[in-house]
């Protein structure tokens, strides 16, 4: 079953043709410089990153043999109400600062996506909309996974939420992201995903885009991989590899970032697209889903532990500190990030930094220096 919605977000006054230019609103701290560049939106993606689903996309049987799944749907508004936080389990005045913040990135969202100016039908499953959010029913909170952006320990936080484990510290890795402990929103039918879009609070947590992407490389392609190694690494490796020795085009191992790189921009590129590195505009939807809660990896420690008191959580939960992989390996800062740009051309700096134009714009991260 395809959903056909009609999304009109056209601010009062605007004529319908005019192109928006960035802005920011007034005293954001250092971690929300305002985007000071003056591109505008004209010839870029769309930013609700809307596609025709795939063939690969289902809805569970139980939601096709129903009589009348589209009844819940009858005046569906995408996106639901922005509701204000429920700050009724914040017992102290030491999170009024991030409090602040949080309220300027989600009004900044709210105005992003209020200004662009779209009139199109949406084609697409609810069920893909809502495929990479996971759902926590004892607090009801809703957490859409954005890899490589704290993700990790977010679902060890889940797990203790929902009473699967103790302690985030006993978790492990292949526990976390294979025991399937967790359950993700597209598994209930078509009642149950709109009761809990309406009703849960719904968090977000996102990173700088270049830093996101050098350390979805670093991890995958840097160290021993059974899975992006064959199948991304070889694929790569192939295309993009003038006189690959043959070792390399066995078994995928030694991918470089101008190669990576070459095949992200690709249109046609050998092998598919990978959450790792996907734009958060087409995981999580943030201008179709009112995210409650905005939190970022540069400020994740007090971000998380903020939401935590807004939820109710135990006392004694905090976000875990650990990595949660190759521990000894300097994290992917800034200078980090600066020291893998040199591998590229001009270019492809600024042809990168345009595939993730629209998550620079939505979550206000100051576009790099290309």
């Amino acid at each position: 079953m395809v959903l056909e919605l009609d999304f009109t977000l056209q601010p009062l006054g605007m004529p319908r043709k005019a192109a928006w230019r960035r802005s920011a609103p007034v005293g954001l701290s250092n971690h929300e410089m305002a985007v000071s560049s003056s591109r505008q939106w004209q010839g870029r993606a769309d930013p609700f990153g809307v596609a025709a689903v795939s063939s690969g996309s289902r809805l569970p049987e139980q939601q096709r043999t129903s009589e009348s799944p589209l009844s819940w749907f009858r005046g569906l508004y995408l996106p639901p109400a922005l509701h204000p936080l429920n700050k009724t389990f914040v017992k102290t005045d030491e999170w009024q600062d991030i409090d602040g913040t949080q309220e300027k990135r989600r009004a900044f969202l709210q105005d992003f996506c209020r200004k662009y100016n779209s009139r199109k039908k949406l084609q697409t499953h609810l069920v893909h909309l809502v495929s990479r959010i996971y759902v926590e029913d004892r607090h009801k909170v809703l957490y859409c996974e954005v890899p490589k952006a704290g993700c990790s320990n977010w679902k060890r936080v889940l797990m203790v939420l929902s009473g699967l484990a103790a302690s985030t510290n006993n978790i492990s890795h292949d526990d976390v992201h294979y025991g399937k402990h967790l359950r993700k929103l597209d598994s209930y039918d078509l009642k149950g995903i709109y009761t809990r879009l309406n009703m849960y609070t719904k968090f977000i947590f996102v990173r700088d885009p270049m830093e996101r992407l050098v350390s979805a490389f670093r991890d995958k392609f840097e160290h021993p991989n059974s899975y992006y190694h064959p199948v991304f690494g070889k694929a790569i490796i192939k295309k993009y590899r003038h006189n690959a020795d043959e070792e390399a085009l066995k078994s995928g191992s030694g991918v470089k970032f101008k190669e990576f790189i070459q095949y992200l921009l690709d249109s046609h590129r050998p092998v598919g697209m990978d959450i790792h590195w996907e734009q958060v505009s087409k995981l999580c939807y943030p201008c179709l889903i009112n995210y409650d809660f905005i939190g970022k990896f540069e400020t994740l420690e007090e971000d998380a532990n903020y939401f935590l008191q807004l939820v109710g959580a135990p006392a004694n939960l905090k976000f875990p500190k650990f990595k949660d992989r190759h521990s000894s390996d300097e994290r992917t800062s800034t200078e980090v990030v600066r020291q893998y740009l040199k591998e590229l051309s001009k270019e492809e700096r600024q042809l990168t930094y345009d595939f993730y134009y629209l998550d620079y714009l939505m979550f206000n991260y100051t576009s790099p220096l290309v």
